[in-house]
């Protein structure tokens, strides 16, 4: 068997997919990964990369198409980053979805589990309720927005983005407008230089917010920007400013002051009204997040108390307030947590309370002290949680653990840890948060042994 060697040209079909949505590829034995395929394409690669367990490719052309294969409708895809999957169908995706959320479970989790229910999305087209735009420089030197290129931070300027909500590039637009008319420099990555960086939009269905990253100054002609965002959307709530200096990834400064109107938005979600403030999480698809917290719900049962970890803004904690005498959340961002406590006022919850403290701390701490929830729920950001964290819940000795995962790797790891401390698998869901991205959210619902 001859090894693939760089910029070689071959045939072969697509299989299958890996786990970030590339086709995966078979010749003469190696495995070969190839981003923007169907499964069932035939086609002539160009191999890219060849290192000793795999290589990778690209498509030079498509021979035979897939059944699974569609047309893209968006000029910006694949390059600004955005989306993995505008050339395959929904369906398609979908199966792709529940059988990395089975591999990794089986495979990283040494659980045996068959075909996970899958629950899809309504609507893949406008369902992102945050936009975070980076702002550059066209060739003409004026403002534009858009989205960084696939593992780059090279701005791909867009006029629109598919699965945004339409109001995001409209605000996104303006601004850029103002930028031009007042003279506000637009902010220079590699150099560290100018001022406007990035728009972040918030839209709901009661309004939308924008918030302005500068790296530093005050924001010029505010009458003007404020003009031009009402005029590009006449829902806007409230225009914010976070000043960030550092030269950092992350998009927000430490702060936000507000320049007009509110400095949070206004939402509904299962009938409790939320305030959400420029740094704190709240679900990106407001219909998915309906169906994956009535399927929380559905397994949450009912008792005295339930635990709430990484409650964001609060939007599980209160639910579970129905069901539960008392509940507890807990989270690290003070932002969230003071918007949690104001949605627990405006909804008129008494049984909410909060602490602003690290999961893992909290959980060892309420552990130390004898806490004895019913149920705890988990949903941490991508990586998971650490094993002090998860032991810290076990000793709590919850009947039920919910877990709410945004990566399949994090959860199986995590269960098999709770494993080890008298805890199985009963029942797992695919929620599919994200259309049109690789991401996939998932509920996994433990319950104790013996």
């Amino acid at each position: 068997m001859a090894a693939l060697t760089k910029n070689q040209r071959i045939e072969a079909e697509i299989t299958a997919y890996s786990s970030d949505g590339a086709g995966i590829a078979r010749h003469d034995g190696q495995v070969i990964f190839v981003p923007g395929t169907a499964r069932g394409d035939v086609c002539r690669l160009g191999i890219t990369k060849v290192l000793k367990s795999r290589a990778y490719g690209r498509i030079d052309a498509v021979l035979t198409p897939s059944e699974h294969r569609i047309e893209n409708d968006c000029p910006a895809f694949p390059q600004c980053g955005g989306c993995d999957f505008r050339h395959i169908t929904y369906a398609e995706e979908l199966e792709l979805k529940g059988t990395r959320l089975r591999d990794a479970m089986t495979r990283l989790g040494g659980w045996e589990v068959g075909d996970i229910p899958m629950t899809g999305a309504d609507s893949v087209e406008g369902y992102r309720n945050k936009a975070q735009f980076p702002i550059g420089l066209n060739a003409e030197g004026r403002p534009v927005f858009g989205l960084y290129r696939r593992r780059s931070h090279q701005l791909r300027a867009i006029e629109a983005c598919a699965i945004q909500d339409p109001r995001a590039a409209l605000l996104a637009a303006a601004v850029c407008r103002w930028a031009e008319e007042s003279g506000t420099p637009v902010y220079d990555e590699m150099a560290h230089e100018g001022q406007l960086r990035h728009v972040q939009v918030r839209s709901g269905t009661l309004g939308s917010h924008l918030c302005l990253v500068l790296r530093s100054g005050k924001v010029k002609a505010p009458e003007r920007l404020i003009t031009l965002c009402l005029e590009a959307d006449p829902t806007l709530r409230g225009i914010s400013v976070s000043l960030n200096p550092e030269r950092t990834n992350v998009v927000l400064g430490p702060d936000a002051s507000v320049l007009w109107g509110a400095g949070r938005l206004n939402e509904t979600l299962l009938g409790r009204a939320f305030e959400i403030s420029p740094h704190a999480f709240f679900q990106v698809n407001r219909a998915m997040a309906h169906q994956l917290y009535e399927g929380i719900l559905d397994w949450a049962g009912a008792g005295a108390l339930a635990l709430d970890l990484y409650c964001g803004i609060g939007t599980i904690t209160l639910a579970l307030s129905a069901q539960f005498e008392r509940v507890l959340g807990v989270e690290l961002v003070a932002q969230a947590i003071e918007d949690a406590k104001l949605s627990a006022a405006r909804n008129g919850i008494g049984s909410a309370e909060f602490l602003c403290v690290d999961a893992t701390e909290a959980a060892s701490r309420l552990a130390r002290e004898g806490l004895r929830p019913e149920l705890v729920v988990c949903d941490p950001p991508r990586k998971g949680m650490d094993a002090a964290g998860l032991s810290a819940v076990a000793h709590m000795a919850p009947e039920r653990i919910i877990y709410v995962a945004c990566d399949p790797a994090s959860l199986a790891r995590d269960t098999a840890t709770l494993r080890e401390h008298g805890y199985r698998v009963k029942a797992l869901r695919g929620y599919d948060m994200f259309p049109r991205t690789a991401n996939v959210e998932a509920l996994c619902l433990l319950v104790r042994e013996g």
